[in-house]
């Protein structure tokens, strides 16, 4: 790997990088590391904040943990005394743990590495592989980025096992091959990317404080309106339904994207009835959701489709002409209408908000001018989070482009 230049990297912000030498050399990951028994405790016999040894559990390397875990900074769950294996291998500085099984074969083999243990115990426990440089050919702090680059990862995709659950064990590592560089060329790269994940980390740290800002700013002004209704009182159902032969785009509603077309939601083919003449015709700014799943779903609004049609299952409605359909949209986010729903669940395998549930929450609502008002304040912080996540993805795309061409 070698580059005389600086690289600019298109629509992500600036980052300079320096001069790296081609003194790379190969060698087996069972070269490179020795290998470690790990425990199988669950999430049950785990527990923070408690004196007690802690304990790396798999699913904290696939979403929570950074690639270089520093445990001034980071909290791991600790075991409960009861339950504290006779015989364990304490981690060290340095050493790497592996993820070995995911649902995706990319998280097959994602590791972590201890760079800083502040003098903490911890041990490897369910499906995790702990592994040791057993030469001292690499330094702290590289290993992690290593590992997280594509070149090793197609390695591992190719030889993960299962069907649902894609596995690897420590043996799988005779086959997958890792490039070493010089100690001072490790030390070039493991400051780099210590400095990327840094300003991810501070990125997704003001991210949070804007979502925070903006809860509460939703609660403060939700509370503060003129007069006291019901939902029922400034909404209606849509009545209309699809007839036979007419030619409307089949949607659902994504917990995280709101509406969206089935045929993006199930890669290219609908899952709907052939005969969909019964279902709901919903327009711009028409609400709906699927009553079995209001306590893990959401609301949602229409607003990058002209219409549609979904499932008859699905509750749809419209406000009346006194209500912006975004003030209505921001108050289904806040906290108050959350406790009220859950007030009025109904079921016992899989609890359901019927309409009538949904129109019997009180609401408080302003004057339009008032509501436009309120929509502006909450709009301006909005679309400050989307900036600021489209910032992180750019943070995100530069540590991608850089795994995939400084490794080799």
């Amino acid at each position: 790997m070698a580059t005389d230049k600086t690289h600019k990297i298109p629509n992500a912000p600036n980052l300079r990088f320096p001069k790296f030498e081609d003194k790379w050399k190969n060698y087996k990951v069972s070269e490179l590391l020795n290998f470690f028994p790990t425990n199988s405790l669950s999430w049950e016999q785990l527990e923070y904040d408690i004196d007690s040894i802690q304990n790396l559990h798999y699913g904290l390397i696939h979403v929570g943990l950074p690639t270089s875990v520093n445990l001034k900074h980071i909290k791991l769950p600790c075991i409960k005394n009861e339950f504290i294996p006779r015989n364990y291998e304490l981690c060290k500085n340095g050493d790497i743990a592996f993820a070995d099984a995911s649902e995706d074969t990319n998280d097959v083999a994602k590791a972590i590495e201890f760079t800083e243990l502040d003098n903490k115990m911890v041990v490897c426990g369910l499906h995790t592989i702990h592994g040791r440089d057993k030469g001292n050919l690499t330094i702290s702090g590289f290993k992690g980025y290593a590992f997280a680059s594509p070149v090793f990862h197609n390695q591992i995709r190719r030889i993960a096992q299962g069907t649902k659950v894609f596995s690897i064990s420590n043996k799988n590592f005779d086959e997958c091959i890792i490039g070493i560089p010089s100690k001072e060329e490790q030390r070039k790269i493991a400051d780099l990317f210590t400095l990327i994940d840094d300003r991810i980390q501070t990125q997704i740290g003001a991210i949070e404080d804007y979502k925070k800002l903006k809860e509460y700013l939703i609660d403060k002004l939700i509370k503060q309106q003129d007069y006291t209704m019901k939902i029922g009182d400034v909404i209606v159902q849509r009545a209309e339904r699809n007839k036979k032969g007419d030619n409307y785009t089949v949607l659902s509603v994504s917990n995280q994207k709101g509406f969206i077309a089935q045929s993006e939601q199930f890669e290219e083919r609908e899952v709907a009835s052939e005969d969909k003449s019964n279902y709901k015709i919903v327009r711009r700014d028409d609400f709906a959701y699927n009553p079995a799943r209001i306590n893990v779903g959401s609301i949602a609004r229409l607003t990058n489709y002209d219409g549609g049609i979904v499932s008859p299952m699905y509750i749809c409605f419209h406000t009346y002409e006194n209500v912006l359909s975004e003030f209505l949209d921001y108050f289904f986010e806040s906290r108050y209408f959350a406790a009220e729903v859950e007030k009025r669940l109904e079921g016992s395998v899989r609890l359901c908000l019927s309409y009538d549930g949904l129109c019997d929450i009180p609401i408080q609502i302003p004057n339009v001018e008032k509501q436009r008002a309120i929509i502006q304040k909450l709009d301006a912080v909005s679309q400050k989070i989307v900036l600021e996540e489209q910032c992180l993805d750019l943070y995100k795309q530069q540590k991608d482009y850089l795994l995939k061409n400084m490794f080799v």
